[in-house]
């Protein structure tokens, strides 16, 4: 391979106001970054987000990708033809780092690991998602989903498609099941094995409980000013908001015990926060996301995503003057589009965020479960 020397919700700026404005377009959809790092845009069907951008990675063993894009057969032939246009046949590709599990990002790995042979490479935690919903049976998570919506106060025509696809037997299959099962751990805070290269990993919960972003420690190949580069996967993106949700473990979680309430279980909107802040202590000269484009502002980014939340808490504890279900608050909520015209499965997401919301209110003491509550709701405190 040849290396190079040359150089959810919309939050904070218009996209592009600072955009990179000096990759190289080696082919449509392909962008030269420098110093040995190319970006493909690989398309997401229907899908607004549009693409992915899987990175290319050139080290002293073979190429190595950065994620690897939805699977299906147009996204791959995507993913193919740009690592064509850069001299490289995907058979040579040495390994995959995924930033985190979600199918836009890890869906074509088994495919790449088919054709090359390749190394896949995941956080611990999410590796664990996949595991279990590699080995989950199709029943579980509809009962589950079932359970949980109804503990968060969805109305009986809400949950009457999941109870028929339950009792009828046609269960969907989930996303991202021909994904590989990762055959390595990427480690927080060490360097990564990659010849040639010097490339840490920074574990960023929040997104994901296992998503990770990877600092590239070298002299940025146009020197900017700061330290190296970082791919962001989904946490640092330069006009979008990454969904914050729950991820717990269907087979451990009871729709009314401690995991599934928002009183209780983890924290993943303070996960977030507090990745944020890591990430902004990198002091990194640009930033390479996973979707939109590259930008060399990370910290006024990070300070928006901030003060986005900030405002958004400030929001949901003033409706929380009246008690409400999760469902009730979601349907409150501001989103990129009105409720009525949110899809069916976009609506079990917001109400996911939703109850990640109620958490950190509840953590910081600002809202407090009804005693006594069925569904339960919550109030301000």
């Amino acid at each position: 391979m040849r290396r190079s020397t040359a150089g959810a919700q919309g939050t904070g700026r218009a996209d592009g106001a600072d955009r990179t404005g000096t990759e190289a377009e080696a082919a449509p959809g392909v962008l030269d970054h420098g110093g040995g790092v190319w970006s493909i845009k690989v398309p997401i069907p229907d899908n607004p987000l549009g693409h992915t951008l899987v990175h290319l990675l050139d080290t002293d063993s073979g190429p190595v990708l950065i994620d690897t894009g939805w699977d299906d057969p147009a996204s791959w032939d995507t993913l193919t033809a740009g690592l064509a246009s850069l001299d490289v046949r995907v058979e040579s590709i040495h390994g995959v780092l995924i930033t985190h599990h979600h199918p836009d990002h890890h869906g074509l790995s088994g495919q790449v690991r088919a054709a090359s042979g390749a190394w896949i490479a995941m956080h611990a935690a999410d590796t664990d998602v996949v595991r279990r919903t590699r080995s989950a049976e199709p029943g579980v998570w509809l009962d589950y989903l079932s359970a949980k919506l109804a503990a968060a106060g969805a109305p009986d025509d809400h949950l009457a498609p999941l109870v028929a696809a339950r009792e009828s037997g046609r269960t969907r299959t989930l996303p991202g099941l021909s994904a590989a099962l990762p055959d390595r751990e990427i480690v927080a805070g060490e360097l990564l094995p990659l010849a040639g290269r010097k490339l840490r990993a920074v574990w960023t919960p929040g997104h994901t409980p296992g998503h990770v972003c990877l600092h590239l420690e070298e002299r940025h190949p146009r020197n900017l000013p700061g330290h190296g580069r970082l791919f962001s996967g989904d946490h640092l993106l330069p006009g979008i908001t990454p969904h914050i949700g729950l991820y717990e473990d269907p087979d451990t979680a009871a729709p009314d015990g401690p995991a599934h309430g928002a009183s209780g279980g983890g924290d993943p909107l303070g996960d977030y926060l507090a990745s944020l802040e890591r990430v902004a202590q990198l002091g990194v000269a640009e930033v390479l996301p996973a979707h939109q484009h590259a930008f060399t502002t990370p910290r006024e980014r990070v300070e928006e995503l901030i003060a986005h939340h900030e405002e958004r808490l400030t929001g949901l504890r003033a409706l929380l003057a009246t008690p409400l279900t999760p469902w009730q608050l979601a349907r409150r909520m501001e989103w990129n589009r009105p409720w009525e015209q949110i899809p069916y499965g976009s609506r079990n997401i917001a109400v996911s965020e939703a109850e990640a919301h109620l958490r950190r209110l509840v953590k910081l003491g600002h809202a407090q479960a009804v005693p006594g509550s069925d569904p339960v709701t919550y109030t301000a405190c």
